[in-house]
């Protein structure tokens, strides 16, 4: 993480800032929700929450896809392992779990994609589930909403990258209705979250 930390990063953007680090637990688990702009934010998130703030590395979960090639190295070395997104496996879950109930740190880009434009944040139901999921197990895992910025909005040399954590949020139950319910409020916090990155930044969203 040297190489990333204290050159790429430095190198690269000419301001890096970090917002509503309070938020950020620094015992038990945590899964850190961070909306998903740029490949840079594999990189800003352990600037921000690793093992130098946190004590912990981010471990990251992402598609299968993105774990191939020079992208897959480079992103196993940051801690990251893959999931089918369509259909995950037993064993992909269990090592998740077992990252929770082990006071980990997981990260999981709920939106499933990079979203560069300003689209309304669309989420997919996997993070909600992953913590009811721990929740049934009796691992508590609160759920940080992250937003990221980058002005100019597809970041180029010498731009300027924000990070905003979010206050946490808790899963209260199961099914269909508890999952919708928790996800209307991480969408909202999230979109709070990327409004004060990018108001940090200036680059204000027109609207939410």
């Amino acid at each position: 993480m040297v190489v990333t930390q204290d050159l790429a990063l430095p190198g690269y953007f000419r301001e890096r800032l970090v917002l509503g680090r309070q938020h950020l637990p620094i015992t038990g688990p945590v899964l850190l929700a961070p909306t998903h702009r740029a490949r840079w934010d594999a990189l800003m998130l352990p600037m921000a929450a690793g093992r130098r703030i946190s004590g912990r590395d981010c471990r990251f979960m992402v598609t299968r896809t993105e774990m191939t090639g020079i992208q897959g190295w480079f992103l196993h070395r940051l801690g990251c392992f893959a999931v089918d997104q369509d259909k995950p496996s037993l064993t992909t879950l269990r090592y998740a779990l077992d990252l929770l109930a082990n006071d980990q740190q997981l990260v999981v880009f709920p939106e499933g994609r990079i979203n560069r434009d300003d689209e309304p944040i669309m989420l997919e139901p996997g993070l909600a589930r992953l913590a009811q999921m721990a929740l049934r197990q009796g691992v508590k895992v609160p759920v940080v909403p992250v937003g990221l910025a980058y002005n100019p909005w597809r970041p180029g040399p010498r731009s300027r990258a924000a990070i905003c954590f979010g206050e946490a949020l808790l899963v209260a139950g199961r099914g269909r209705e508890h999952t919708d319910h928790f996800n209307q409020l991480l969408v909202q916090r999230m979109q709070a979250a990327e409004q004060a990155a990018r108001r940090a930044i200036g680059r204000p969203m027109e609207c939410l």
